[in-house]
């Protein structure tokens, strides 16, 4: 799986948390156990960003199991303060492995399951593996969608932009297919998933995040397609200008997803 620098998990963490669809979490809450302790896994943890955000929207008391393959986010994550709807405070325990590993006799007792920014850096493999192995409702988010729309336009967006999608799917990875492949294997399992747009929207109010996303993205497309590297090279500082100057604006769409066990749709 892809390893994220924690100073870019930072960097992004105010985009997720208004990107995220908050419309999900009544049905969500609907099905959760009343009256006893949630119990909540968060795959690809990171530095729980997705606890600090979903722990207060959600009743307690709660126990968040972060799980991750790299102990130095895993590390960051144990010293977070997760809060409850209530405001009493949630246990964290942290475990160290790799999402390919992960069984259904794991997530025995677990009352949900959720991740951000996870399903798009998975093989078609791992993607139906998490299916097989969560029988509690699943709230998976912020995963890419392939559409990316900037403001104002360029010649070569279109081009850049589907570079970037060709490496993302590169080596087996789903990449902007990923949110549909997860659909389809809950659903095949018996779930209920519903789906909503998660857009992060980029500007001059995030421009350190909308700069380091234009070089991520131009950067990854040039790793792709190196006959790119001239004109992208070119692209970059036309957008990076832009962007210093406030008169950049990206939307950059990405698809939650939530199923829940019972029922297909």
């Amino acid at each position: 799986m892809t390893a994220f620098a924690p100073a870019w998990l930072a960097l992004r963490e105010e985009a997720d948390a208004a990107a995220r669809a908050g419309e999900l979490l009544g049905p969500l809450r609907a099905r959760l156990p009343a009256g006893e302790p949630l119990v909540i896994w968060d795959l690809g943890c990171g530095t729980g960003a997705l606890g600090r955000w979903l722990a207060p929207r959600l009743p307690g008391p709660q126990h968040w199991v972060l799980y991750d393959g790299d102990p130095a986010l895993l590390e960051e994550a144990r010293a977070n303060a997760y809060r409850t709807a209530d405001g009493t405070p949630a246990t964290l325990e942290t475990r160290e492995g790799d999402l390919a590993g992960l069984r259904a006799a794991d997530l025995v007792g677990a009352s949900l399951v959720t991740a951000s920014a996870l399903l798009d850096v998975l093989t078609a493999g791992q993607v139906d593996g998490i299916a097989a192995a969560v029988s509690c409702p699943a709230l998976l988010t912020l995963t890419v969608a392939g559409r990316v729309r900037i403001v104002p336009h360029d010649p070569l967006d279109a081009e850049i932009g589907a570079a970037f999608d060709a490496h993302q799917r590169r080596d087996g990875l789903l990449g902007p297919d990923a949110a549909a492949a997860a659909a389809t294997a809950f659903r095949r399992r018996g779930a209920t998933v519903q789906t909503r747009p998660s857009p992060w929207r980029l500007g001059p109010e995030r421009a350190g995040l909308t700069a380091e996303w234009l070089r991520g993205w131009v950067g990854a497309a040039v790793e792709q397609r190196p006959d790119l590297a001239e004109p992208a090279a070119e692209y970059l500082r036309r957008r990076l200008a832009d962007c210093d100057a406030g008169r950049l604006t990206a939307e950059v769409h990405h698809i939650d997803l939530l199923a829940l066990p019972g029922g297909t749709t």
